[in-house]
């Protein structure tokens, strides 16, 4: 998985990556894993700047252009809890009164089958 995430080398590689790690190593290994890669920085900058990209928020959305889907669930893997929740509230208040209640309807459908 290191090997497609380094010849890919896209945001999506990468998030795959942190999937497979989460799925296959330690809390131990990743964190040795997270040691070695901060180390293996140029500057002690740079690792800072790593640092705060990984514990900082994810910030507002951006626009999506082609599959809005996969850009919010990436956007959603990033995202604090209090930045999802945040979200979700003010999109769903924005729909419409029917896509609303849509939505509710999808949501204990989802309930239901799980």
């Amino acid at each position: 998985m290191l090997d497609y995430a380094l010849t890919l080398g896209g945001a999506k590689a990468w998030s795959g990556f942190t999937i497979a790690a989460l799925s296959r190593l330690t809390a131990e290994e990743r964190a040795a894993l997270a040691w070695a890669a901060l180390n293996a920085m140029d500057t002690p900058e740079q690792a800072e700047m790593v640092c705060k990209a990984v514990l900082d928020h994810a910030g507002s959305p951006l626009p999506s252009f082609m599959a809005p889907m996969d850009d919010a669930r990436w956007w959603a893997s990033t995202a604090t809890l209090n930045e999802r929740k945040a979200y979700a509230l003010a999109a769903y208040d924005a729909l419409p009164f029917s896509d609303q209640m849509a939505f509710r309807r999808h949501i204990c459908e989802v309930e239901i089958a799980a």
